[in-house]
């Protein structure tokens, strides 16, 4: 938990506003809290009708995660046996993270958290980042949930091969596919990543975003297909809706809320500060 607790605040930490050159605004918490919402379920909604709307390029997108999957689906139990073998290996803490970041109590904190400091700070930048977290997690939630009990799909540790399918079954050992942990973290920390222009900071995110999908392949489980698939789908969701937000919710935010990057260095410490 102190590594969760570490990113919110470099989170926090990065992208510090200026409090003093924030423009009073005089719509109420209440209006920006109804205009948030309805965006957050409007975001739900874009991303769930986008396949009624692909062009060729969509398919072909689609076409290449399929095909990237069966690919992957060829040595899925040679693979999950050598993440097996690192598990004796791998410190605690990352374990412990990587099962926290995907769950959705702890997960929900972090989206809540972000929006929050933005609806009550009056933060355009900070409240639209939360709405695309909590509709994407919200999207994505929902596609996981409904995808376990349709699929079935065995666990690894189940020791039945990674063929073995038993759709709507209430066993959890048959609720591999997709992986809830992998969806709901790499969702969140993409989300999170794709605010910065730093390449440093979004690969920071990004790399937080994968504890969690490399933390169950550890444990056995999920297979590899399982967490790939589920950060695939964590990517088109992601993009679509905060290409949905930027275009018809918050149009202009990127450029009105530019983040400044500056080096600062002291005695002991060197470090890069973000803020807007």
């Amino acid at each position: 938990m102190k590594v969760i607790v570490f990113g919110l605040v470099l989170f926090l930490y990065m992208h510090k506003m200026d409090a003093q050159s924030q423009a009073k605004d005089t719509v109420t918490t209440w209006e920006m809290l109804g205009y948030d919402g309805a965006s957050a379920f409007g975001g739900l909604k874009y991303a769930y009708s986008r396949p009624f709307h692909w062009e060729k390029k969509d398919f072909l997108t689609a076409g290449a995660i399929v095909l990237g999957t069966a690919a992957l689906f060829t040595f899925d139990e040679e693979s999950s046996d050598w993440f097996q073998g690192q598990e004796e290996d791998v410190p605690g803490v990352l374990k412990e993270t990587g099962y926290y970041l995907g769950k959705p109590l702890y997960n929900y904190s972090i989206n809540g958290g972000v929006y929050l400091i933005g609806l009550f700070t009056k933060n355009e930048k900070w409240r639209k980042t939360g709405v695309l977290l909590i509709s994407s997690a919200t999207t994505v939630g929902l596609i996981q949930t409904v995808s376990k009990t349709l699929v079935g799909r065995a666990r690894p540790i189940a020791n039945v091969g990674k063929a073995s399918f038993e759709p709507f079954s209430k066993e959890a050992a048959y609720h591999s596919f997709p992986s809830g942990h992998t969806i709901l973290a790499f969702t969140t920390f993409y989300a999170i990543g794709k605010q910065f222009k730093n390449p440093w900071a979004k690969g920071g995110f990004y790399t937080l975003g994968l504890l969690s999908p490399v933390t169950r392949l550890w444990s056995g489980a999920h297979w590899l297909t399982d967490v790939a698939l589920s950060m695939a789908v964590s990517v088109v969701v992601v993009d679509s809706i905060d290409k949905y937000l930027n275009k018809e919710r918050y149009p202009g935010i990127d450029s009105k809320n530019k983040i400044s990057w500056s080096l600062q260095m002291g005695p002991s410490s060197i470090g890069l500060r973000g803020s807007f």
